[in-house]
């Protein structure tokens, strides 16, 4: 029997757009499999007799094409279907919830490039997919279980536009700053990666008195990320210097992350955000249980600047949702990644950069203190993260000699406290290296080594 076909990566679907599974086609069967499973999941419709599915995109061109297909889909099932346009993931999740509806679909590629796409789902409650559900929706989409299932007349979904989703993104991210407390006085770079931020992120920063400063926020459907936003810092750190600024936010294409940068042109990943807000957390007595979620690729001095302060890390594998079940499971409330996403619980379903960068920024106000002084509560140990762009993914146990030198690396890193994660992205053809320890130079030489051992036969 040959295995069941599968679409669901990491995070949705996700590939070149066009090519399958990012096909109209596919989009199509998956908008008739979503509006069947999610109408059977509510006991009863949320709205006044009618189901509806939330469909939001970000700025890529492909999103047009994908957007009516998965629209033409739900409909066909009798769902309706609630248009809100470009609108960061978050923001996705958060309208899903505030128009009670069945779910929320964003279709994005997140940080790829714009002639990459995916679809993302989540709950009526703002969180994403749990297994089952996706096993569901997939099975349905190659089984032509559904082909019979043909409402007709007025049983066909409606679709509408909400014109107010915007509006009630930004309404909601303010609500996350502390009522009475302003931006005044404070000049911030935002690059908004040309993606789906570009309106949103602005608008708050200078509804709270900011001086904004924007960079990528035209966009055209094919510049998303292109040299600018959270993948490509260095051009934020630069205007920081060119505008004399207190802060840069650079976010990437459906903003569900942030990187920072100070005063003084110095990028803020992942864990400086998590050090800084988990040790205010702490010291308020508002950190859940006293812990904070991350994942395998933080800096081992995140976990000893929390545990020096009282407090716990707990480390899941990379990815936001692994970040997010383990939250939910023991109701932790702070988590997040080194690249950026970052989950505030009290206040997000889902990762979301600008609710984050206005927690950093509340973090100045209340202490009165810049970027680059806040940032210095923790020590970072020397690390290097190499990306390997491969054709194939072949497992690295049957690659000659990368075990071996995976072997020696640990061996030798263990007596510093140090480490060594090799794994293949979950969303691009790559393979991550991940160096950690005391000593740069070893850690330069065992990247060098294991690197080039993986270029010379899986490299593209």
């Amino acid at each position: 029997m040959s295995a069941p076909k599968k679409i669901f990566g990491t995070d949705g679907v996700r590939g070149t757009a066009n090519i399958e599974p990012v096909t109209a086609e596919t989009a199509l069967k998956l908008g008739r499999a979503a509006g069947h499973v999610f109408k059977h999941l509510a006991s009863q419709p949320r709205g006044r007799g009618r189901n509806k599915i939330v469909l939001g995109k970000d700025t890529r061109l492909s999103g047009y094409m994908l957007e009516n297909a998965l629209s033409a889909g739900i409909l066909s099932m009798g769902v309706d279907v609630l248009f809100i346009g470009p609108l960061p993931t978050p923001g996705v999740a958060y309208v899903t919830r505030s128009l009670r509806a069945d779910a929320g679909i964003v279709i994005t590629a997140s940080h790829n490039p714009y002639d990459d796409n995916g679809i993302k789902f989540f709950r009526a409650d703002g969180y994403k997919l749990d297994d089952k559900i996706e096993y569901e929706i997939e099975s349905l989409v190659f089984s032509g279980e559904i082909e019979s299932i043909r409402p007709t007349a007025d049983a066909v979904g409606k679709a509408v536009r909400i014109d107010d989703a915007l509006g009630r993104y930004i309404e909601y991210a303010k609500a996350s700053f502390p009522r009475g407390m302003t931006l005044e006085g404070l000049r911030i770079v935002v690059d908004c990666a040309h993606g789906a931020a570009y309106k949103s992120t602005p608008c708050v920063l200078r509804e709270l008195g900011a001086e904004v400063i924007v960079h990528g926020n035209q966009p055209d459907g094919k510049n998303i990320n292109k040299e600018c936003g959270s993948m490509h810092p260095a051009l934020l750190c630069q205007k920081i210097w060119e505008h004399r600024a207190d802060l840069g936010i650079a976010h990437d294409g459906d903003a569900d992350r942030v990187l920072l940068c100070d005063e003084k042109g110095t990028l803020i990943d992942g864990d400086d955000v998590m050090a800084m807000a988990a040790l205010d957390l702490l010291e308020q007595g508002k950190l859940a249980k006293r812990t904070l979620v991350s994942t395998v690729m933080s800096n081992a001095g995140l976990s000893a600047a929390i545990t020096a302060a009282g407090g716990h890390v707990v480390c899941t594998g990379v990815g936001d949702r692994y970040v997010i079940d383990e939250m939910l499971r023991h109701g932790y409330n702070l988590g997040g990644e080194q690249s950026g996403h970052l989950i505030f619980r009290d206040h997000s379903t889902t990762g979301d950069g600008l609710v984050a960068a206005l927690q950093v920024l509340r973090i100045m106000r209340t202490r009165e203190l810049p970027l680059s002084k806040l940032v210095q509560c923790w020590n970072r140990f020397p690390q290097i993260v190499t990306n390997v762009v491969v054709r194939e993914k072949k497992p690295f146990k049957e690659l000659q000699d990368v075990g071996q030198l995976l072997t020696e690396a640990e061996t030798e890193l263990k007596t510093q406290g140090g480490r060594v994660l090799l794994r293949y992205s979950g969303t691009e053809p790559k393979a991550r290296l991940l160096m950690e320890g005391r000593d740069q130079a070893t850690l330069q030489k065992w990247t060098h080594k294991i690197s080039e051992a993986i270029k010379r036969q899986v490299g593209a």
